[in-house]
């Protein structure tokens, strides 16, 4: 478990709005639009598009109603994000747990070297390409956690000409950046 001594929370603007909404394109299953009041931003979406049923590796953005959990960012790319969600800074360390055997499974964790050198595998959250430079945790698969439904959904910043996530919604880093000042912990995020 990640200690909760960096997380802080950093006040938006406005109130938060109750509820934001992810959709497909028609005809381009990994890309869509997300709405949230005013603003209608492009997004990328998993290279299987929207799944109502949801595993782990398939690729798919799960449908459903979700909360945001917090904000993650990475202090040496630029500020704290302005926003209503508790926040905590991504580490070199930091990883998500995708292995539906290990108990730490769909949570964040620090990984360490083991005696034979190796380190312990994860979804790394410290990255070059800058893709979790500024990050928002969902509570896809969060209570109850289910081995195999699927882990690392998040909503992060996207590829060059918005390639298709492994499963991720993903947004401009100035979208990204707006939308965090719109939205708290009691935002509803409907995927579908």
């Amino acid at each position: 478990m990640i200690p909760q001594t960096h997380g802080r929370k950093v006040e938006g603007r406005s109130r938060p709005l109750s509820r934001i909404v992810v959709t497909a394109r028609p005809g381009a299953p990994t890309r869509g639009w997300l709405i949230a009041g005013p603003l209608r931003l492009p997004v990328a979406l998993g290279r299987t598009g929207l799944k109502t049923d949801k595993r782990e590796g398939d690729g798919g953005t799960p449908r459903g109603r979700y909360r945001p959990v917090r904000l993650w960012w990475r202090a040496d790319r630029g500020p704290i994000p302005r926003s209503g969600l508790p926040a905590r800074r991504i580490t070199p360390d930091l990883a998500w747990c995708e292995d539906p055997a290990d108990r730490r499974y769909n949570r964040p964790f620090r990984r360490v070297r083991r005696a034979d050198g190796t380190v312990e595998p994860g979804d790394m959250l410290w990255r070059d390409d800058r893709l979790y430079d500024v990050v928002i945790e969902i509570d896809h698969n969060r209570r109850p956690r289910i081995a195999g439904r699927g882990s690392a959904v998040f909503i992060h910043v996207a590829r060059e000409g918005f390639a298709p996530t492994a499963g991720c919604i993903a947004l401009a880093p100035r979208d990204l950046r707006r939308l965090l000042e719109k939205i708290g912990p009691r935002t509803r995020i409907v995927v579908g």
